[in-house]
């Protein structure tokens, strides 16, 4: 099977659209999507920064979604025509996926950036044969095709527009489920979200939805203007008394924090600004160590890492689904469309900070 791709062949070049090939079908379990709309994560882009680490010539895009063209096996459950949101891959069998933490997968990091399944590799080629490194994050989805683990794809409605439904499976749901999930925001809630990217937004959203109070926290006025369309009270990230305005907003500190930033003086401001037994949670990748001040873990406070918003994409990207028709997470908003040509043009606008979501649209997927 032959298409185009983007292939990152260097850490240092631009992406280039060439033909790849997939040169066996899906194998048992497997399915085979036609991408309509893939979203273009930090994540992707964060290749370039830990150079060596995740291997070259890659095809990348792990927000993919799509309709299946094929399937492989009876056990799928899914069917050719169905439409489809790509999420992580995740073995299905270990301790942590038995117990429904599929984020934290024994073999989460080796399956989804440092290598895939091994045994696939030698399938995935570009069109003189040379080998390209395994599936990123079990899709490759910058691409006009994917094959995929049918454990990775979320059947959702037809009526959707599934060519914008592909950040559901990554950005949007880490910042929805950390809310929704890790914190389990009700009604009366408080929440202090720091850094108003395409995370931050989506959990500023969801807490929204959930009818919790929230105080977005960014330097950029753009994304602080979005989130008050969202109904977040915003706040400049540069402020000197930042930990007292929240905690006079939120009635004597923030039941909740997210920090999207991995910034060490914001993440000791998300600290000062909680009540006590307040909870931080982190989802950026911390690149240095992480000095505390003093006293920012007395009474109660407590700090945890949370990967893709704990979530178990088959229940959370339904629900988010559910809420965007209910008008009450509008993720659409937040989402610039490209051509999958133009993707190095999406990369420097997201570098740039003019685009809080790019999403990369195949040539002829909406045929």
């Amino acid at each position: 099977m032959k298409f185009r791709a983007a292939v990152l062949r260097s850490y240092e070049a631009p992406f280039a659209l060439e033909e790849v090939m997939l040169s066996e079908g899906p194998a048992d379990g497997e399915v085979v999507v036609r991408i309509a709309g893939c979203g273009m994560c930090r994540t992707d882009l964060a290749v370039r920064r830990s150079a060596g680490r995740s291997p070259l010539p890659a095809v990348l895009g792990h927000e993919g979604a799509g309709v299946v063209v094929e399937t492989a096996g009876a056990a799928t459950g899914l069917h050719v025509g169905d439409h489809v949101v790509l999420s992580f891959d995740s073995c299905g069998h270990c301790r942590a996926c038995l117990g429904a933490a599929p984020a934290y997968c024994d073999s989460f990091a080796a399956l989804n950036l440092f290598g895939g399944r091994e045994e696939r590799a030698s399938r995935f080629t570009d069109a003189a044969g040379g080998a390209l490194a395994p599936r990123w994050f079990g899709q490759s989805s910058f691409a006009e095709y994917a094959t995929v683990p049918a454990r990775n794809a979320v059947r959702v409605d037809p009526a959707l527009p599934v060519e914008l439904l592909g950040p559901l499976g990554c950005g949007f749901l880490t910042g929805a489920g950390a809310v929704l999930n890790s914190f389990g925001v009700v009604p009366g809630d408080t929440l202090a979200v720091f850094g108003a990217g395409a995370v931050g937004l989506a959990a500023v959203m969801a807490a929204t939805a959930a009818g919790a109070t929230t105080v977005a926290v960014d330097r950029n006025p753009e994304r602080l203007a979005l989130a008050e369309r969202f109904q977040a009270v915003p706040l400049h990230a540069g402020a000197s008394d930042l930990p007292a305005r929240i905690r006079r907003l939120t009635d004597g500190g923030a039941r909740h924090a997210l920090d999207t930033t991995g910034d060490g003086a914001l993440i000791n401001d998300a600290l000062r600004s909680l009540r006590p037994t307040g909870h931080l949670g982190l989802v950026a990748r911390l690149h240095t160590a992480l000095p505390l001040a003093p006293g920012t873990l007395d009474r109660g406070r407590s700090i945890s890492h949370i990967c893709e918003g704990d979530a178990v994409p088959g229940l959370l990207v339904p629900r988010l689904t559910a809420l965007w028709q209910e008008g009450l997470f509008p993720f659409d908003q937040l989402i610039r469309t490209y051509p999958l040509a133009d993707i190095n043009e999406a990369e420097h606008d997201c570098d740039a900070g003019r685009v809080v979501k790019p999403v990369l649209i195949p040539e002829g997927s909406r045929d």
